[in-house]
């Protein structure tokens, strides 16, 4: 926040029992936002590229084993541009706990334990990754709006491409679903 600018006081929200008091550090300027941000899906994709070989290992479907670990090798170099992404704004880069994320794969985790191996698994295998995709697509849409709003453009370049990247994840496992998975999980 610009030191001439005053946060505006809402009197109305403070005495609405619904009103969320901001934490001491709260963001208040899109930058801080957007770094924060960062440092959340830095924290996820981390955290996807441990997950993802687990998913791989308990899929039957040979395609879907494939996209999997096809998509952990994307994953890793995602890593990678998100801290070139850091690095052009001169942060560094680091996770902070992304409870989405952590939540999506506790889901998958749930996912293994209440299926057996086979199709019906691997369906609930793509469904969980669906939703991950989703997600992470929701993400860098996002950030690819707050880096061109902050004229950060070549940071909205990289985090263009990751995007779409998890648009075609997405694509392929919804082929994997539709022309094989399901229609096995359904005999």
């Amino acid at each position: 926040m610009k030191n001439s600018e005053k946060p505006i006081e809402n009197k109305a929200a403070k005495n609405n029992k619904n009103f969320v008091e901001p934490a001491s550090d709260a963001a208040t300027e899109l930058k801080d936002l957007f770094i924060d941000s960062l440092k959340d899906i830095y924290w996820a994709e981390n955290a996807l590229v441990g997950a993802l070989p687990k998913m791989a290992d308990n899929a039957t479907d040979p395609g879907l084993a494939s996209a999997v670990l096809e998509h952990l090798d994307v994953t890793k170099n995602q890593v990678k541009r998100l801290e070139q992404v850091f690095d052009l704004l001169g942060e560094k880069a680091e996770g902070k706990k992304c409870e989405a994320m952590a939540g999506l794969l506790k889901e998958g985790d749930s996912i293994l334990l209440e299926t057996t191996p086979g199709a019906v698994r691997d369906a609930g295998i793509i469904a969980a990754s669906q939703k991950i995709e989703h997600y992470e697509i929701a993400t860098y849409g996002t950030l690819v709006a707050f880096a061109k709003t902050l004229g950060e453009n070549d940071a909205a370049k990289l985090l263009t491409q990751t995007l779409a990247e998890e648009k075609e994840a997405d694509c392929i496992l919804n082929d994997v679903a539709l022309n094989a998975v399901n229609i096995v999980a359904a005999e």
